[in-house]
């Protein structure tokens, strides 16, 4: 059984599961989807194109599956995923896809905090934390376990690789490759993410590899093609040395430097 407070607007047509609680003032548009257990925060505002999964925390004032604020949008249906297990904080803003894709979508197990920003036409990984005031511009990619610190920002198309970390009052105006951490302004490399890698049980021999690569590529005075096919070279059976690779090879903007 739902519990949804008298003085929330809640559409007849809205699709809503079990056991969620919906709190006062909230407004739930027609074409919106909610799975079982999840819970909405006073005045938040769940616009027609929301997929919310099970087991999703919304805190007060969050919007979601809002107008992109993109000025080719012709107000064509599009949609904006939730996945299980998120929590939202207050004041959060998700904008849900253009025509280029038709959606928007963050994964499952993620931590938005207060004052963060999804664009239009973005896809978010699992386990991903963006602290408070992320702000994320449209055709973002960003990939599993990736956490942003407070404030910053990654510009439009940018990818930002898995298990990486970029620090706060960061600017990413080019691609950030997978475990690293980065951060000052403007965004350079830092080296890698080892606390993180190893929480997330890479052993030391993976951990050593990656580094060796990240060294070939950022410290040898090669340049990062000549880094990569050295790395290539001498670790191109190593599975974590392979996705380096092939998402340095397949970017578009160019990776951050150093």
């Amino acid at each position: 059984m739902n519990t949804i407070h008298p003085t929330a607007i809640v559409s007849s047509k809205a699709k809503i599961g079990d056991n969620n609680i919906i709190h006062p003032f909230t407004i739930i548009e027609d074409d919106v989807e909610i799975g079982d257990g999840c819970e909405i925060g006073p005045s938040a505002v769940l616009y027609s194109g929301a997929r919310i999964g099970s087991r999703v925390k919304i805190y007060q004032g969050a919007s979601i599956a809002h107008r992109p604020q993109d000025l080719k949008f012709g107000n064509e249906p599009t949609q904006f995923y939730v996945g299980d297990d998120t929590v939202v904080h207050e004041f959060v803003t998700f904008h849900r896809g253009t025509k280029e894709t038709g959606f928007s979508r963050v994964g499952k197990n993620c931590l938005f905090m207060a004052y963060s920003h999804i664009a239009h036409d973005c896809v978010i990984g699992d386990n991903v934390i963006l602290a408070n005031a992320v702000q994320i511009a449209g055709h973002v990619s960003i990939e599993d376990w990736v956490i942003i610190g407070g404030t910053g920002a990654v510009h439009q198309f940018c990818k930002v690789g898995k298990h990486s970390m970029i620090g706060a009052n960061t600017v990413a105006v080019k691609d950030v490759p997978p475990f690293v951490l980065s951060g000052r302004f403007s965004i350079k490399y830092e080296g890698l993410n080892k606390i993180g890698l190893r929480r997330r049980g890479f052993s030391e021999e993976d951990i050593q590899i990656i580094k060796k690569t990240y060294d070939y590529i950022y410290n040898s005075g090669l340049n990062v093609s000549q880094g990569v096919a050295k790395a290539e070279s001498e670790f191109g059976d190593n599975t974590n040395v392979k996705y380096i690779i092939s998402f340095i090879r397949t970017s578009k903007r160019g990776i951050i430097g150093k």
